[in-house]
């Protein structure tokens, strides 16, 4: 340990100012920034939409949804400002910022929903009020996280299984790439061609339905020719960009080079934004961001701030190719604010919704939970499995349009109660603080290099996260299984350095 220290201290030769100037500049630079952004997200912006002129009333619900927006800010400038790289948090509190601060104090302020409330006022108060609590039990699992030590696995250490991390073999890599192309081949076939991926989501889903994959009462077909289609091909890409950007010997290395051209190109078929949801495309998106730059603090910082601009001002209109010519909904706004209040994020009062549902039908002990975890089982085996948590919202509350949000505090409000909301949100809090120093640990110098698997993994599941907390979790977790599926086949815990010298 004493030797550790001392390398560390150590200037690099010929060039004895970097090591101390680098980490004294960001000192410095974070003392600036800190004010400004504090204030612009916990002052400014709040202030700015409370001054927008509405009919909404300054109640209970307002002033609660006030406290949250300031919280959420708070705790995102904390994310940023941090010297470690918390990714999943940070992910999880820009979330909470835009979608269920940011965008919900607009919609109280203006006095408009996306989704109308069905329910009484008190019903929302209780569930700002919840969500509120469910942050609070957040950050109390991650500060139990951060409590606990966190054993430091050896890579090169010998005749210690357990602990040794996960590295990708580098045989299963290779077929997960050949995987890739046979899965991404047949679905592109399936579908009719590569054009119909550059058309619209519209033209997908109606192509999807014409395939035969999809029966009657059941998108379990549908779910694995998409899953299957993208995922490998995404986590392929990920791999491949992770050896690029960790090992000079890959770069020049002409076959890694052109398997990751050949695996990019893919990619852009089937996982482009044109014909995807935006929630997919921020996923790959992030994912190959943060793999990409591993151990670039500075690429960190800026996706956590200027995801917030991008939530406010372009995420609303990027569903602009949902849509074929002649389809699209026309944009209009007189307020940055407005697509606030009348497009997407509608998951605060899908939760009123859900409370006043829970109130008439009473709660599901488990069963929306379970449908969810057996995402795989199809109707035509399982008669009785439960639907998505925000089609039966929607069913309920008698409107056509049924493809709603269910948050998660929303999904352990329906099965367990406020309890099992305030212990669920604690749990994932503890699991993602967790996750982020193991993840900060895989991609330092220190780590196991190019081949480790929870530095592709906390990429993903932290883009993915924007998926999980919007839900409905029936919908979210195929592909994430696909995933795991994926991740699990391909892990070994065998050093492959000292394999080979054998």
């Amino acid at each position: 340990m004493t030797s550790v220290h001392t390398s560390a201290r150590t200037p690099t030769r010929g060039k004895p100012s970097d090591a101390p100037a680098r980490p004294i500049a960001w000192a410095m630079l974070s003392r600036a920034l800190s004010v400004p952004l504090i204030l612009g997200l916990v002052c400014f912006l709040p202030a700015v939409i409370a001054a927008q002129p509405g009919s909404g009333v300054r109640d209970t619900a307002y002033w609660l949804q006030l406290v949250l927006t300031c919280y959420a800010g708070a705790r995102l400038a904390t994310m940023i400002l941090s010297t470690r790289r918390r990714l999943l948090q940070g992910v999880f509190w820009m979330f909470v910022y835009i979608a269920m601060g940011v965008a919900p104090f607009a919609q109280v302020v203006i006095g408009q929903t996306p989704t109308p409330m069905v329910g009484p006022r008190q019903d929302l108060v209780t569930a700002i009020a919840m969500v509120l609590v469910g942050c609070a039990a957040y950050d109390l699992g991650a500060l139990l996280a951060s409590r606990r030590p966190l054993r430091r696995r050896a890579p090169s250490a010998r005749g210690s299984g357990g602990g040794k991390p996960a590295l990708a073999h580098p045989l299963r890599l290779r077929l997960l790439v050949l995987l890739a192309f046979a899965a991404s081949a047949f679905y592109v076939l399936k579908l009719g061609g590569p054009a119909v991926f550059f058309s619209s989501r519209q033209e997908i889903n109606e192509t999807v339905a014409a395939s035969g994959v999809v029966t009657e009462g059941s998108n379990v077909g549908s779910a694995f020719v998409k899953g299957f289609g993208q995922v490998p091909a995404l986590l392929a890409l990920l791999f491949y960009t992770r050896r690029l950007a960790t090992s000079h010997r890959a770069r020049r290395t002409p076959s890694t080079v052109l398997v990751w051209v050949a695996l990019a190109a893919l990619n852009l078929v089937v996982n482009n934004p044109i014909s995807n949801a935006r929630y997919w495309f921020l996923t790959v998106l992030m994912a190959f961001v943060f793999t990409a730059f591993p151990s670039s603090a500075a690429f960190y910082r800026t996706v956590l701030a200027t995801g917030v601009v991008g939530a406010l001002v372009v995420f609303p209109y990027a569903d602009r190719f949902r849509y074929e010519e002649g389809g699209q909904r026309p944009v209009q706004s007189a307020s940055v604010f407005e697509p606030l209040v009348t497009k997407d994020y509608d998951q605060m009062v899908m939760f009123a919704n859900t409370i006043s549902w829970v109130d008439t039908r009473g709660h599901t002990y488990g069963r929306q939970l379970t449908g969810s975890a057996l995402f795989f089982v199809p109707r035509a085996v399982w008669s009785g499995k439960p639907e998505d948590t925000g089609v039966r919202v929607g069913q309920w509350m008698g409107l056509r349009m049924t493809n709603l949000s269910a948050p998660l505090w929303t999904e352990f409000w329906v099965d367990l109660g406020p309890a099992g909301m305030v212990g669920g949100m604690a749990l994932i809090g503890y699991a993602a603080a967790r996750t982020d120093r193991r993840y900060a640990l895989a991609v330092t110098r220190a780590g196991p290099g190019s081949g480790s698997v929870l530095a592709i993994a906390a990429p993903l599941i932290a883009g993915y996260t924007f998926i999980l907390l919007r839900g409905p979790l029936l919908q979210a977790v195929g592909k994430l299984a696909i995933a795991a599926l994926c991740l699990v086949l391909i892990t070994t815990f065998r050093d492959q350095r000292a394999a080979r010298r054998r």
